[in-house]
């Protein structure tokens, strides 16, 4: 591979940070052809493109990001997939926790493709121990759904209390009327 192959490597790499708002890192040494297919497959079905480059490669184009991204040379060890993500920061660590149920790992085996590090708009997770957390972070339309959630809820909970309210005022009312008519 020529230099200029390389460069436009990196610039393809590079263009792909910038525009998916996540990306993980992922190392998956030891894994059959099979097995990696099928990975694939999952990624395709679930909307995520993974594929594998050199470390430098990476490097060089995490540099094109800005900001700080040095953390990240931890993960850049051994062979390295990249997961792209456009939808959700959580949809690959969600993806990776389904395919490792699917392979019935035990506990002693360590997990294949197995985290490496994670870019998040703008925040970097490094290590396999960061799955869970990133599992939950919440996408976009989640929190904008969440809070619309929020926003309504207290007009909900006056318009009850004032449905209720109503409600109460009558019943009272009329039991009173009630006891006067039978007082009377």
């Amino acid at each position: 591979m020529n230099r200029e192959e390389k460069q436009a490597l990196v610039d393809e790499l590079s263009e792909k940070f910038q525009s998916h708002n996540a990306f993980y890192i992922a190392d998956a040494s030891g894994m059959s052809v099979a097995k990696i297919n099928e990975f694939r497959r999952l990624c395709f079905n679930r909307g995520l493109e993974y594929k594998v480059y050199k470390n430098t490669f990476i490097r060089k184009a995490l540099d094109t990001l800005g900001g700080d991204t040095t953390e990240m040379d931890a993960a850049l060890a051994g062979q390295s997939g990249v997961l792209f993500s456009k939808e959700s920061g959580s949809a690959p660590a969600k993806l990776l926790k389904d395919f490792y149920k699917s392979q019935n790992y035990g506990k002693n085996v360590e997990p294949k493709p197995a985290l490496k590090g994670a870019y998040i708009d703008a925040s970097i997770y490094v290590g396999a121990n960061q799955l869970e957390t990133l599992s939950t972070i919440k996408g976009k339309q989640e929190l904008i759904g969440d809070i619309i959630g929020l926003l309504q809820s207290p007009a909900k909970n006056v318009i009850s209390a004032l449905s209720s309210g109503g409600s109460k005022l009558a019943g009272i009312l009329k039991t009173l009327s009630e006891k006067e008519e039978v007082a009377g």
